[in-house]
């Protein structure tokens, strides 16, 4: 029996034909990592992202010689979590007592109503790359970490997709928005349950956010204590898995009291209490973070250089479409008529400010 030679291209298009994407296109982005996620997590879930990472850099060793592989992976997985595909711990419940604090779940086939009237779909099955028929596999529209399909003129896309099994979510359930409170109010909740901590000791290789730091280049402003005093964003380490989240109080940069993020029965997960905390006290600073727009004809680019809660990420997501980030850190595209409503949504919920020329910057 000989022996057949295939290309690179081949097996990518052999790939991504598989995976629901199209194979006339052999491109390695964000939209193919995502759909490759989605299958192995569904082999391979509940697990831990490294484990996710690992079974994906195994795959794709010989087709990518992308030096950023694992961080394009890493990148992939946030954004199925902040998409609503895969689910953190905090987001589900296990009777399951090997289950591991750091370990990601399948989320159950569901959808969401865009305003836009396109279905925003959401989750994965388990050992199979879809949950749909092939008639309406032909009509999905991969967009970077996300996938949509457009119902036609009088077809009951919704009522169809629940008779097949999935759960519609609402707009509101999904997003689960904070409510929305002065910069203030939210700095001192926390400074206040972290009076009621324990005084602590030493932690070796403490990071923390520097508030003097420019607010738009974010991994500028992660360093060591030094002599520091008040309440600060910060990361420790752990023996096993990623650093935790956390607010600390320094004296003369030690730290004195510690308290771990997410705290107590909140359905956030710690980089999202502590990213919208870091922006509460910014702005309570007098240098709130900012987001700049920028217009293309009907549309306006809405771009962030420091990173978003996952229920702000999603609402972006539900009403635009991510984009490649241009000196900044996340851009995501809308429509020119939202831009007012989502304006002040993000001046809200979240303290931001306008970017002008001055404080814009170019990271």
């Amino acid at each position: 029996m000989a022996v057949a030679v295939i290309t690179r291209e081949e097996v990518l298009a052999g790939c991504r034909r598989m995976l629901g994407l199209s194979p006339q296109d052999v491109a390695i982005d964000s939209a193919f990592f995502a759909a490759l996620l989605r299958h192995t997590a569904g082999i391979c879930c509940p697990c831990s992202a490294a484990t996710l990472r690992a079974a994906v850099l195994e795959s794709m060793q010989y087709l990518s010689e992308h030096g950023e592989l694992a961080s394009k992976i890493d990148d992939a997985i946030e954004g199925l979590v902040v998409g609503g595909d895969l689910l953190e711990l905090s987001q589900v419940t296990t009777d399951d007592p090997s289950v591991k604090g750091t370990w990601l779940f399948a989320a159950p086939p569901s959808f969401v109503m865009r305003p836009s009237g396109s279905i925003f779909l959401i989750g994965i099955v388990a050992d199979r790359d879809t949950y749909l028929p092939s008639e309406l596999m032909s009509r999905i529209h991969y967009d970077g970490y996300t996938r949509a399909i457009m119902p036609a003129l009088n077809e009951g896309l919704p009522e169809e997709l629940m008779a097949l099994g999935l759960q519609k979510l609402s707009e509101e359930n999904w997003l689960k928005l904070p409510k929305a409170q002065k910069a203030e109010e939210l700095r001192d909740a926390i400074a206040g349950k972290l009076r009621t901590q324990q005084r602590s000791g030493d932690i070796p290789d403490l990071q923390i956010i520097a508030p003097s730091r420019t607010v738009t280049y974010y991994r500028g402003r992660w360093l060591k204590p030094k002599r520091q005093n008040g309440l600060f964003v910060a990361r420790r380490p752990q023996e096993y898995g990623a650093p935790i989240w956390c607010a600390v109080e320094l004296e003369d940069g030690q730290p004195r009291r510690l308290l771990d993020l997410p705290t107590p029965r909140t359905r956030w997960r710690g980089c999202d209490e502590a990213w919208r905390l870091q922006m509460a006290m910014d702005r309570a600073n007098g240098t709130p973070q900012v987001y700049r727009a920028r217009s293309a004809g009907e549309y306006v680019y809405l771009d962030f250089f420091s990173p978003l809660p996952l229920w702000a990420e999603r609402r972006l997501m539900l009403i635009g479409r991510h984009e490649e980030p241009e000196k900044c850190l996340l851009s995501y595209r809308v429509r020119a008529k939202e831009l007012e409503v989502e304006e002040d949504f993000l001046q809200k919920h979240l303290w931001l400010a306008p970017a002008t020329a001055a404080n814009s910057g170019d990271h």
